[in-house]
């Protein structure tokens, strides 16, 4: 079954489109996740043939590529692209929810902090940075932690997956992610948006005494920019 789901074409489609997930194991073990469907891959460095590491390709969010999953339509609000976009984004989302419009000075501002409270729980707090390990993952894959925490106090940081996974269980925000349809269509036609990822997707019914949240609606293009959907 899972030579079926996950054939060659079906794993180059989802390279294409950047909604392959990998998990990192020291054996070829089923998926903790869904194990039916998963194909795990092996490689070794040659070197060293002890040490052996397994990749396994996952099914993306609600399954099927972008180019098979239901366009939604929203407006689209811009918002600056000065390196804070991912949290200006955020910010504008949020108090767009609340009824609240924000000034230029106040989006940028409220941005900052934002950056800075994902710095102090990653960088700040050993204690408090191991509440948010699929963070550090994605980080490390790439850089270390010591030269991220070194960025990520810049006005000009980049924000991504990694300060989502922060931001969504450390405000308590839901967070969904979109892609202009025109951007994954053959042609390149379409005015709609296609969801891609979601944060924090509990919050939205709420738990105990809490509210159920709002969704705040991100639209990624491939300028690597964020604007806010409503």
């Amino acid at each position: 079954m899972a030579d079926k789901l996950f054939n060659g074409e079906n794993i180059i489609e989802q390279l294409r489109h950047g909604i392959a997930k990998f998990e990192l194991v020291s054996s070829p073990v089923s998926s903790i996740s869904s194990p039916s469907v998963f194909n795990a891959f092996s490689t070794s460095f040659p070197a060293d043939n002890s040490c052996r590491f397994f990749a396994r390709i996952g099914p993306s969010l609600g399954g099927g590529s972008p180019a098979t999953k239901k366009v939604e339509q929203y407006s689209v609000q811009r918002v600056t692209g000065d390196g804070r976009c991912l949290f200006r984004a955020l910010v504008k989302g949020m108090a767009f929810n609340k009824g609240i419009a924000l000034s230029s000075r106040e989006e940028r501002d409220d941005a900052d902090e934002l950056r800075m409270a994902v710095k102090e729980v990653l960088c700040d707090n050993a204690k408090d940075r191991q509440r948010y390990e699929e963070a550090l993952v994605a980080i490390t894959v790439e850089e270390s932690l010591k030269r991220y925490c070194q960025r990520i106090q810049r006005p000009d940081f980049w924000g991504g997956e990694s300060e989502l996974l922060v931001l969504s269980r450390l405000c308590g925000q839901p967070i969904v992610v979109y892609i202009p349809e025109h951007e994954h269509r053959k042609g390149g036609r379409g005015s709609g948006f296609i969801l891609i990822a979601e944060y924090g997707s509990e919050l939205r019914k709420g738990s105990g005494k809490g509210k159920p949240r709002k969704v705040v609606r991100l639209l990624y293009s491939g300028r690597n920019h964020y604007d806010l959907l409503v």
